[in-house]
């Protein structure tokens, strides 16, 4: 009965001391301004800037790389389980969520276990009245605690919570960027291919000229120069093959490298696509991509990303203000005192005891303000550097429109060309060939149709890769306003804690 009434004053003090701490640190206050988001450009100015048609339907993202071909779905589905720049991006974002956690936890007490044994014995000569002498072991468990009263604490959350959402945005935009630089290292592999390709099979045509001017010149119809123009035309087709080969392996290791392989190590996987998508007719309705969304500029994952760094700036404004202010703190000690052993876990050797504490700035030499006055330079920044990347985002979705509407009219006329002067080289080799007109009208001929047939294929392939950046410049999928597994890409779920290997 008495241990039990000598222990009830403690537990007293114990509610006492908790409820306290409660009341103020739920009553305390946030100090620094709350986040607004700046608005630079009204919707109907975006509007007319990017010619927006909302009302009109929009291709699917993910349709605008749907171009059939199923070894470029494979590989970009790869890119996001392997690619080192994903993984990066996965591990920074555990780094941010580690930093919360950590943040989160200075809204609590700390609480430590010791075990000490103190002993000290004083010099003869500092005139005690008798020799001050301390040993004694101690056992406990110490409390220390800083009561958020003005809200710096919580203010650092809100700034970790804004980085970590910042984070998910980054790996959202490299994961956007990996697909659309995957897809245009692909287009750029095929592109070569299909000049190879081309080149191989105007060689064959420019060597059977060849022979038949050959042939003329041993039976004196033609002279030495006709013979070395035919020559020329045959080893300049062949000097082309070497750098295009050059170019293709280029290619193929750079996608090697986005996918986190050893250069060759997908050859074989690129071989098994026996179709050329280029040698398709490209037919995209590119009236359908200008009914975008009238947020289509605030969703991109780098627009985000900037204004989630806005927020958390905005948040450190706050924390920085609070340090202004008196810091409230708690400390306290609930343990077992005894200068012997045996008896230290003894119901007599109980103690405890608790130092609330008051810490008022007085005077920093204009630290504090200094510090107060620098978050709010660094907020101007952000506010400049997301008022930058608005604009920026505009300028590649705009440009991306133009490019591919301007690319398609192009294209449309090459391949109109290429068709006309197809014919016209045809029609001198057969006239050639019945001794009508003179070699050099062939090559003339000859040489047009090589250079229509070029700028075709880069056009062709010129048309893809703009589709990409218009991917690229909306930001992927406008649709999925979270990063979430799936089942094709589990490397781009959030909540990942494993990187795949």
């Amino acid at each position: 009965m008495k241990r039990f009434q000598k222990k009830t004053p403690i537990r007293d003090i114990e509610k006492l001391f908790l409820s306290t701490a409660f009341f103020l640190l739920v009553s305390g206050c946030l100090l620094g301004p709350d986040y607004e988001q700046p608005v630079f450009f009204e919707d109907n100015r975006i509007e007319r800037a990017l010619s927006l048609q909302p009302k009109q339907p929009l291709l699917k993202p993910q349709s605008l790389l749907d171009f059939q071909d199923e070894t470029l779905k494979s590989l970009i589905q790869e890119a996001l389980r392997k690619s080192p720049t994903i993984r990066t991006s996965l591990i920074r974002l555990r780094q941010s969520r580690e930093t919360l956690r950590i943040q989160k936890s200075y809204l609590f007490p700390s609480f430590d276990s010791a075990f000490e044994y103190n002993y000290s014995n004083e010099s003869r000569h500092m005139n005690f009245d008798r020799i001050v002498r301390e040993d004694y072991y101690q056992a406990g468990l110490d409390m220390s605690w800083e009561i958020d009263i003005f809200g710096g604490t919580r203010r650092q959350i809100e700034a970790a919570q804004a980085q970590e959402r910042a984070d998910i945005e980054s790996l959202k935009n490299v994961s956007v960027s990996l697909i659309a630089e995957v897809a245009q290292t692909y287009i750029d592999i095929r592109k070569n291919e299909e000049l190879i390709r081309q080149a191989r099979q105007n060689l064959n045509v420019q060597e059977n000229l060849y022979q038949l001017t050959k042939d003329k010149y041993q039976t004196g119809l033609t002279d030495q120069m006709t013979l070395d123009q035919s020559a020329y035309l045959v080893e300049t087709t062949k000097a082309s093959i070497p750098q295009l080969e050059q170019e293709l392996i280029a290619s193929q290791n750079a996608l090697a490298l986005l996918l986190g392989k050893l250069p060759g190590e997908l050859n074989e996987q690129l071989a098994r696509q026996k179709r050329n998508c280029l040698q398709r007719r490209f037919s995209y309705p590119l009236d359908q991509l200008y009914g975008l969304p009238m947020d289509v500029l605030k969703n991109r994952p780098d627009v985000r990303v900037a204004e989630e760094n806005l927020i958390a700036q905005n948040a450190l404004v706050g924390s920085a203000v609070a340090d202004l202010f008196p810091k409230i703190s708690l400390s306290g000690l609930l343990g077992f005192e005894s200068i012997q052993f045996p008896q230290l876990f003894n119901h007599k050797s109980y103690t405890y005891g608790y130092t609330p504490e008051i810490t008022v700035p007085i005077f920093h030499f204009g630290e504090l303000m200094a510090r107060v006055d620098l978050q709010k330079l660094l907020k101007e920044e952000q506010v400049i550097a997301y008022e930058q990347t608005l604009l920026t985002a505009a300028a590649e979705i705009k440009n991306a429109m133009v490019s591919l509407e301007k690319e398609k009219k192009r294209n449309q006329s090459l391949a109109q060309a290429y068709r006309r002067i197809s014919d016209a080289a045809a029609g001198t080799r057969n006239k050639y060939q019945n001794g009508l007109i003179d070699y050099s009208e062939v090559l003339n001929a000859e040489q047009r149709r090589l250079t229509a047939q070029t700028s075709l294929t880069e056009s062709n392939a010129l048309l893809y890769q703009n589709l990409i950046r218009f991917y690229k410049a909306i930001g992927g999928d406008m649709e999925s306003k979270e990063v979430s597994p799936t089942t094709d890409s589990p490397v781009i779920s959030a909540d990942s804690k494993t990187i795949p290997h």
